[in-house]
């Protein structure tokens, strides 16, 4: 007996790719409902071989399904989850809506597994952004270790994260570039970004930093530590798909680079390609379409007594959004629905 499963947002990057995830990974599904808003009805989507027609979201009703993955952005979702956790189907959502809730665990499987649990209060679970997803996945195994104190990170962060908007912006600026009398001004963003960096992404916080920096601080701190210090800088790059990372991470304890490379080949979800040589390294063209977070450049930070340097590469679609979403609902399943 398998799960009956909702993808709200099928239309969407996100859905499209938990979509393929589902199927990818042979969740256990007796049935599968793919779900738009309404001028998206009729839309046909791909799930492993077949063809899903997607239905209206407006109209759709929860009771008896059982777990729905929701990627419709946080109005849509402020409207849409509590409607369907009253109808007793767990919501999986990837906006920010309930991240920040005390109420609402935010997971990362690999990281706090044990937080799945607290699902039953609001019968909702929070996906986190895609940067602190890949982020954390390799912090947890050194800080478990080590005991991080404070992490400064820099982000690069692909334009699929702001969605297809974003990378239709990016494809048409790239072209006009070759071609002097078409002009495509910045819409999705605030400047030009092809061939250039922004380092805006989100709106401006009174404090100077810009919500998506705010994110990645305080959900790392609900996702691995409340104790750890948290400074982000987070840029958009002309890359389609695939964020990137550079992390400086202090910690109480020593740890040896070698260790860390060591643990963190052990580590859940983490792939190390680490070879100090032309290539040696994940860039984001190498990630696409992997379930993995990849790590490379590890080194010591001799500026402070107990510092490593790395550089953190993961598809943003996957484990930053769908994959991440998916392996909770495995997690869900294995550990409190206990179907398929």
């Amino acid at each position: 007996m398998g799960y009956r499963v909702v993808v709200a947002g099928a239309t969407g990057n996100v859905g499209r790719e938990m979509l393929n995830i589902l199927a990818e990974r042979q969740f256990p599904i007796d049935e599968i409902a793919a779900l738009a808003s309404r001028k998206s009805i009729g839309t046909e989507v791909s799930f492993g071989d077949k063809t899903l027609k997607t239905k209206d979201l407006d109209t759709f009703d929860f009771t008896g399904w059982d777990i729905a993955l929701f990627a419709i952005g946080s109005e849509a979702t402020k409207q849409y989850a509590p409607k369907a956790a009253k109808a007793g189907c767990v919501v999986i959502d990837n906006s920010s809506l309930y991240r920040y809730d005390p109420d609402v665990p935010l997971i990362v499987p690999e990281v706090n597994p044990d937080a799945v649990m607290g699902y039953a209060k609001k019968n909702i679970i929070a996906n986190p952004n895609c940067s602190t997803a890949q982020m954390v996945v390799a912090l947890k195994p050194l800080h478990d270790r080590a005991k991080i104190k404070r992490v400064v990170v820099s982000t690069y962060q692909s334009v699929s994260g702001a969605g297809k908007e974003g990378m239709d912006e990016l494809w048409d600026q790239t072209k006009a570039v070759y071609n002097p009398t078409d002009d495509k001004p910045a819409k999705k963003f605030t400047k030009q970004i092809a061939f250039n960096v922004i380092p805006h992404i989100d709106v401006f916080m009174e404090d100077g930093q810009t919500k998506e920096e705010w994110k990645m601080v305080v959900e790392t701190k609900k996702i691995v530590d409340p104790s750890i210090k948290v400074t982000a800088t987070c840029v958009r790059v002309p890359v389609f798909v695939g964020h990137s990372e550079a992390v400086n991470i202090e910690t109480e304890d020593f740890l040896d680079e070698d260790e860390a490379r060591d643990i963190l080949r052990e580590a859940p979800g983490c792939m190390v390609i680490d070879k100090r040589e032309n290539g040696g390294y994940v860039t984001p063209v190498e990630c696409v379409g992997d379930f993995a977070t990849f790590i490379s450049r590890i080194r010591q930070d001799s500026t402070i007594d107990n510092g490593l340097n790395m550089w953190i590469v993961s598809d943003n679609l996957r484990k930053g959004a769908a994959l991440n979403a998916v392996q909770i609902a495995e997690l869900l399943g294995n550990r409190v629905l206990k179907k398929g």
